[in-house]
């Protein structure tokens, strides 16, 4: 019987990035977490899923599903940033020479996970997240600070990594230059939103606008375009979903949209439990994304995935979701005037929902498809370290 292959997976468990010690159980990014339950459908790997974290979580479970183990390891703050997550690397060296894995994931370059799988002393690869170096450019980080620092050590990751997986042309374009190899592979959408559709029966001409509410989202103009629809005559709604923080740009928001909610067009609905979100997509007829930058855009997926009309800017990933998807329009970054248009004419025409599109979503990032892909270049990877070795 073929030995199964043995996979380790460096990722930060969200545990300790929000910060939530006392939690029993790990949670991971929304991409992540549906990789994972693709790869727990694959009998013939066993992945060990390997965390840093700065605090002790010893009730942490050893397994989470029949080929999923987990792996909690304590560094202290020393062994972070501030020494280039030397901590980091070593612990997870040390568990690494106990697992004797096949090969090391290194899932995201934003903080240890990439320089640690690279520096493991095993066939590598790394997802790159979000493109560091290229938000850092574009926020002009100055000297010292993380997003400088972020973008130094991402590319020392991409010089030594064995290849990187992309999640979209945009970030391939950017890492091209910096690595030896790359591959196209998208992020999975989490299973809730590929299952059953709700009767296709009409429904109030509802837009939803969902994420962090941010300069890069760019909320505070979507207010302006509600207002100018509004000035039309138009019957709609706006809804925003997402995190709201103690800044000038998340108060200025709330401020703005009272009496938009008073009249009637446009409401913040805040963070919805995960539970709920299915059902949010699930009660408007469209969902507009329209960001300075996007690696990937788990959301227009999401957004397709339930056949929503989407709108979206025609950049980074988010025009590989949309690439033949029916109903699926897109705008140059600025082109604030033609989204408002497109959209006047749709509340117009009665606000229609795609069809086909959630079928599209289903066949191109389903966890069990995006977990063949990647058991395919580990596969590759292999087969090029073993033709590389002496022996």
């Amino acid at each position: 019987m073929e030995k199964p292959l043995r996979i380790a997976i460096l990722i930060t468990d969200n545990r300790e990035h929000d910060k939530a010690y006392t939690l029993s159980r790990p949670y991971f990014a929304a991409g992540a977490a549906s990789f994972f339950e693709g790869l727990a459908q694959l009998p013939a790997v066993e992945i060990h899923i390997v965390s840093c974290t700065q605090k002790p979580m010893p009730d942490s479970p050893h397994k989470l599903a029949g080929n999923l183990w987990f792996h909690s390891l304590y560094v202290p703050k020393i062994g972070w940033l501030r020494t280039f997550y030397q901590g980091c690397i070593r612990a997870v060296r040390r568990k690494l020479k106990e697992l004797q894995p096949d090969i090391v994931h290194g899932w995201g370059n934003e903080r240890d996970n990439g320089i640690s799988a690279v520096f493991s002393g095993f066939p590598n690869v790394v997802t790159i997240q979000g493109n560091m170096a290229e938000l850092a450019r574009m926020a002009g980080a100055p000297i010292g600070s993380y997003e400088w620092l972020t973008a130094r050590l991402e590319n020392l990751t991409l010089r030594r990594t064995d290849g990187v997986l992309c999640n979209s042309n945009y970030t391939r374009t950017l890492v091209q230059p910096r690595t030896r190899r790359t591959w196209l592979v998208a992020h999975a959408l989490r299973q809730p939103f590929l299952e059953a559709l709700p009767p296709n029966e009409a429904r109030p001409c509802v837009l939803l606008n969902a994420g962090v509410i941010s300069p890069r989202k760019r909320q505070l103009e979507m207010l302006d375009m509600a207002e100018a629809l509004h000035r039309r005559g138009l019957k709609f709604e706006f809804q925003f979903i997402g995190f709201t923080n103690p800044t000038d740009y998340c108060r200025t928001f709330l401020n703005r949209i009272q009496p938009m909610t008073a009249a009637g067009y446009a409401r913040f609905l805040g963070k919805l439990p995960e539970g709920e979100l299915v059902n949010g997509y699930d009660r408007v007829a469209g969902v507009v994304h329209f960001p300075t930058e996007e690696a990937f855009g788990n959301v227009v997926g999401e957004a397709l995935a339930r056949n929503l009309k989407f709108f979206g800017a025609r950049l980074g990933g988010i025009v590989d979701i949309a690439h033949g998807v029916p109903g699926a329009e897109l705008f140059a970054k600025d082109d604030w005037a033609g989204l408002t248009d497109a959209i006047a004419r749709w509340i117009e025409q009665g606000h229609p929902r795609p069809t086909e599109a959630a079928t599209l979503m289903r066949q191109r990032y389903s966890p069990e498809v995006i977990a063949r892909q990647h058991l395919e270049i580990y596969r590759e990877v292999l087969a090029g370290s073993r033709l590389k070795s002496p022996h």
